[in-house]
């Protein structure tokens, strides 16, 4: 008998199986708000008594947790690994429960993949309207996660600006809740900062800077970027995970441009660049499936910020792919 020659094999097939028990274990781990209830070690009876659960099923739960390493085991006790002592205790700054939850509701869509792959993407509503009260929950949601990781990186690539120490007010356009700038201009000793965002956002906003007392460094200026005024006299913009909010970028950025004085720079942070003829990087690729499969376009080529920079006047562009927590994202900065 002559077996085929086979220089692959299916393991990561089978990993692939995998995946939804590990996202399945998380979401649910953050329902039954078990880390919260493991700071420090405990049996699983403890933690069944705690939440209300059955304890032979809780004890095969967390074993479950603790194979994802979410949980450390040791002599027959539990608690939690740092990660997740980091991001889902829900009395953390830098809880993401919330969020990750809302990000696995948001791919709901995709339980229904093959009918959307037959038969298109539904009916889209020709506008979308968010109430204030979602658009403050999403920015509570961000908040965490920018101290989680985010507003640390962009202040490390802020603070190697050879004009950083120059920099006297600067703009964090689509701020959200503001943690991003707060840390920018708490970075420098002499910066003054505005946040710029949807008029229900900035009042979250203005919460975090009372909160960690920049009142006299920080104000807000609420809006829609498409369509009003952001402001000018900024010798620093940022935009992280901002314009493909814009309904025609090259207008978007050179309002940005006319918004920074002479030799003003702008920093973008764009997540939806894609690369490998649009399958590449893996984070941009599924985290936008379900969006793109339902028919929203905020696909983007690597380069479109870039592209859109030169065009609008700036002098030079430097860019480069740039990895964080949740993917990897273009990183363009721009002087006027």
């Amino acid at each position: 008998m002559k077996l085929p020659e086979i220089d692959v094999n299916y393991g990561g097939l089978y990993r692939m199986l995998l995946a939804p028990i590990r996202s399945k274990l998380l979401l649910t781990g953050i329902e039954l708000k078990v880390f919260s209830h493991l700071s420090e070690l405990k049996s699983a009876e403890a933690v069944a008594k705690a939440t209300g659960t059955h304890p032979r099923n809780t004890k095969i739960f967390l074993d479950g947790l603790a194979a994802i390493d979410l949980l450390e085991k040791r002599d027959g006790l539990y608690r939690n690994s740092p990660v997740s002592q980091a991001f889902l205790m829900e009395d953390s700054p830098t809880y993401v429960g919330k969020l990750l939850t809302f990000m696995a509701r948001s791919d709901a869509a995709l339980e229904n993949l093959s009918k959307l792959i037959k038969e298109g993407p539904p009916p889209q509503p020709e506008t979308r309207q968010f109430s204030e009260e979602m658009l403050a929950q999403s920015a509570y949601m961000m908040a965490n996660s920018e101290r989680g990781g985010d507003a640390q990186s962009l202040v490390k690539i802020v603070s190697k600006l050879p004009e950083f120490p120059l920099l006297k007010k600067m703009l964090d356009l689509g701020g959200g809740p503001g943690i991003n700038g707060i840390a920018v201009v708490a970075a420098h000793p002499n910066m003054k900062g505005v946040i710029f965002d949807l008029p229900a956002v900035v009042k979250v906003a203005k919460r975090f800077i009372s909160e960690y007392n920049m009142e006299d460094r920080m104000e807000v200026l609420g809006g829609d970027f498409n369509c009003d005024s952001i402001g000018e006299g900024y010798d620093l913009i940022v935009a992280c995970n901002t314009l493909q909010f814009a309904r025609d970028i090259d207008s978007v950025v050179k309002k940005v441009y006319n918004a920074l004085n002479e030799n003003g720079v702008f920093v973008s942070i764009f997540p939806f660049g894609g690369t490998n003829e649009r399958t590449k990087p893996e984070s941009v690729v599924l985290g936008l499936l379900s969006l793109t499969l339902t028919g929203q376009n905020i696909w983007f080529d690597e380069g479109f910020i870039a592209d859109s920079m030169l065009r609008v006047g700036f002098k030079s562009v430097r860019s480069k792919p740039l990895v964080i927590d949740w993917g990897q994202v273009e990183l363009d900065i721009a002087r006027k």
